[in-house]
């Protein structure tokens, strides 16, 4: 097998555009280019076939369009790739995030080994974008688009670069200070992101809940300052943690709970601690109530948000924000067999509450209840939790965007802060008394399905229950956690989460 992750180094340098020898150049376009611009003096160097480009049509700068021209001696790069990013007083950062992205994917598809980047040159000065923040967006950007899963690929065929070199270019020295500081937290943002995403895109022969954990173990030891304790079964058994134990009973592999532990230098007891908690149902047939056959292949993923949090405390463990950081990482296999559990047994969580199984799919909500009321009495003070949860979400909100719910209103500010700042996107919906009123139940204290309407909020409802005192918000990612196989895609997980945990710890006063 090869390795699925291309090696992808970041660097900003002051060099000229024009001077500067490489695979490819990227250049940022906009609709409306200015006549003094980066993009007007390469057309000039070109004999105008940028210009032509654009009164043929060919090429309008729209956001996300792209075209690709060969230099033919006329720059020192052999290709250059022009990259719209619509127009000039529109720029906001993500554009720059999307087409740095782009960039990468060709610069791979191309089996370049070197890119050069100039997409912020001409961003208008009235435009308030932080260097250092644009400087990390752009390495994030580049380690993703770059990205490839191909580690069970035999074809000899097939080939791409073991090794990509990005260097994001400009001539202002004070500008490269800025961009370099921001490279290098992006770097380790984007590298955390990609491992995340290899994980989350091992297949459930690959990764159960043993096998995961054998990699936050794996994980810990190669990071100075992270920790890792993994509970077995015997010991989720003595604990009580009914709801992890009843998901994964029907497999062969027993459920763990993996524990992973950040201390910052100097740290006391009375030093903040948050928890970080991610659903990771390693495979997810549903259970006794089955799920269709149509696309369970991609169940796979019902880890991801476990992952996120494998990821995020890879990134957290290297930044070294000034909190302690818990990541929590409940882990069962969902599967159907005589020992599964069954609709209408009633569990016993770590909590102490009884929970009536009304629907064995319903799954994710059993295991991070445990694991929420665990988080609290190790200490954390704020909470959380992310998962693949409801499709009930994804029909609310599509998939452009998770759900977010909350039982602090500045807790929510925080974690849309580090959304704004990352480009990955929440949208909070309600959780309030009135959707826990429909998860009650006659026989035991909650049942673990509600009614037919507004199921991610019923979900949401249904975890904040297992919350005491601590400040708790949920993140639903059902519906941005994969992609399929666009024209700019790399198929599977995207590693949703991972740079919006990480921007929340960071941001920890």
């Amino acid at each position: 097998m090869a390795k699925s992750l291309i090696n992808i180094s970041v660097k900003a340098q002051k060099a000229g555009v024009f001077t500067t020898a490489g695979d490819l150049l990227a250049v940022g376009v906009f609709e409306d280019t200015p006549a003094k611009s980066l993009v007007k003096a390469l057309d000039k160097k070109l004999g105008c076939r940028i210009e032509k480009l654009k009164k043929l049509g060919d090429f309008e700068a729209k956001p996300g369009s792209h075209c690709l021209l060969y230099a033919d001696g006329k720059l020192d790069a052999k290709r250059l790739l022009l990259l719209g990013l619509g127009k000039r007083k529109k720029i906001m950062l993500d554009a720059l995030r999307k087409a740095a992205a782009l960039a990468a994917t060709k610069a791979v598809d191309l089996k370049a080994k070197s890119l050069l980047l100039s997409l912020h040159t001409d961003v208008p000065g009235s435009v308030k974008l932080d260097w250092v923040q644009m400087g990390q967006t752009l390495a994030e950007a580049a380690c993703f688009g770059a990205y490839r899963y191909d580690e069970y690929l035999t074809d000899k065929n097939h080939k791409r670069p073991a090794n990509l070199k990005v260097v994001i270019v400009d001539s202002d020295t004070a500008v490269v200070k800025k961009l370099r500081k921001g490279v290098s937290v992006g770097v380790v943002t984007g590298q955390s992101q990609n491992y995340a995403r290899t994980i989350a895109n091992r297949p459930a022969n690959v990764i159960n809940p043993i096998t995961l954990a054998a990699a936050a173990q794996k994980l810990a030891k190669s990071i100075p300052g992270l920790r890792c304790t993994v509970l077995d079964e015997k010991q989720l058994g003595a604990k009580k943690m009914g709801g992890i134990l009843a998901v994964g009973q029907g497999s062969a592999t027993p459920p763990r709970l993996i524990v992973l532990q950040y201390v910052p230098a100097g740290a006391t007891k009375k030093t903040p601690a948050i928890g970080l908690v991610g659903k990771a149902v390693t495979f997810d047939s549903g259970g006794i109530s089955l799920k269709p056959g149509a696309g369970m292949h991609d169940m796979k993923f019902d880890k991801s948000g476990g992952i996120a949090v494998l990821g995020a405390m890879k990134a957290i463990a290297q930044l070294k924000p000034k909190c302690r950081v818990y990541g929590l990482i409940p882990a069962a296999e969902n599967m159907l067999s005589a020992n599964s559990y069954r609709p209408g047994d009633i569990v016993t969580t770590y909590s102490g509450k009884t929970v009536e199984i009304q629907n064995t799919d319903a799954e994710g909500r059993m295991i991070l209840c445990d694991a929420i009321t665990y988080a609290e009495k190790l200490g954390c003070e704020s909470i959380v939790d992310i998962a693949t949860l409801t499709g009930a979400c994804v029909v609310a909100i599509g998939q452009k965007r998770a759900a977010l719910m909350s039982n602090d209103a500045k807790l929510i500010g925080r974690l849309e802060d580090a959304s704004d700042k990352t480009g990955e996107r929440v949208w909070h919906l309600p959780c309030d008394d009135e959707f826990v009123e429909e998860m009650k139940s006659k026989i035991a204290d909650l049942k673990n399905i509600g009614g037919k309407w507004g199921g991610a909020c019923t979900a949401a409802a249904f975890l904040s229950q297992f919350v005491d005192k601590a400040k708790w918000a949920h993140i639903d990612m059902a519906g941005v956690g994969v992609w399929g196989a666009g024209e700019n895609d790399a198929p599977g997980s995207i590693g949703f989460g991972v740079r919006l945990l990480t921007a929340f710890a960071m941001n920890q006063r």
